[in-house]
């Protein structure tokens, strides 16, 4: 269901403290290196406001790459019908504190499924960033599309990722995920946003999470 659809970006800043986003999704598994779950609690409870991180070069970068990207996009794969809203909040009908915001909508015409389009861009800086992204999806953005098909119920994602490299060299990935073969994972993500959300009602902050070092 369509949870809400903000005009503007201060709306949508607003209207994403009422649940758990595709961003916040890592965080509530310990596994984002910059944010910890409890760090994320405090945000959604009000104690600490969020830093703000939209002057940085690479968020700078993404934001405005997102557009041709996705219209690239359209000409490699025509067999998609793609739409996109900016700040559209897509939640899942039973648990609608599970919401996402998207890059692109997806129609396959052929089989009339519907689908999420996920955009990445990132600076490679050394070989254990290749390594992320080697025939696998880096474990924080795997979490984020899970996400995404918990709060649409879609059926399936398409990551196009955008890897800069060296003087001025870019390389395109594209990483297919089908809900089917990721159910197990979608179903224990759900019940770690469940608890999360439970705490966030109990204003009971969680456990601190570590990520593997």
């Amino acid at each position: 269901m369509i949870l809400a659809d903000p005009k503007t970006h201060k709306e949508w800043l607003l209207s994403r403290k009422n649940g758990i986003g595709g961003s916040d999704a890592a965080c509530v598994l310990g596994l984002n290196k910059y944010k910890s779950n409890v760090c994320l609690w405090r945000e959604k409870t009000g104690r600490s406001e969020p830093a703000d991180i939209s002057d940085k070069p690479a968020v700078i970068y993404g934001k405005k790459a997102e557009a041709p990207i996705r219209e690239l996009f359209k000409l490699d794969y025509p067999e998609y019908d793609v739409e996109y809203h900016e700040f559209r909040m897509y939640a899942n009908d039973k648990y609608p504190f599970v919401f996402a915001t998207l890059d692109g909508e997806l129609y396959e015409r052929k089989t009339g499924r519907m689908g999420v389009l996920e955009i990445k861009t990132t600076t490679i800086q050394h070989s254990g960033q290749w390594e992320e992204w080697d025939n696998r999806v880096p474990v924080s953005y795997y979490i984020q599309v899970l996400h995404q098909l918990l709060a649409t119920g879609w059926d399936f994602v398409v990551l196009r990722a955008h890897l800069k490299y060296g003087q001025h060299k870019t390389q395109i990935r594209h990483y297919f995920i089908e809900k089917s073969e990721v159910s197990e994972d979608m179903e224990s993500l759900l019940n770690a946003e469940i608890c999360f959300w439970n705490s966030l009602k109990e204003e009971k902050e969680p456990a601190l999470i570590l990520p593997d070092i």
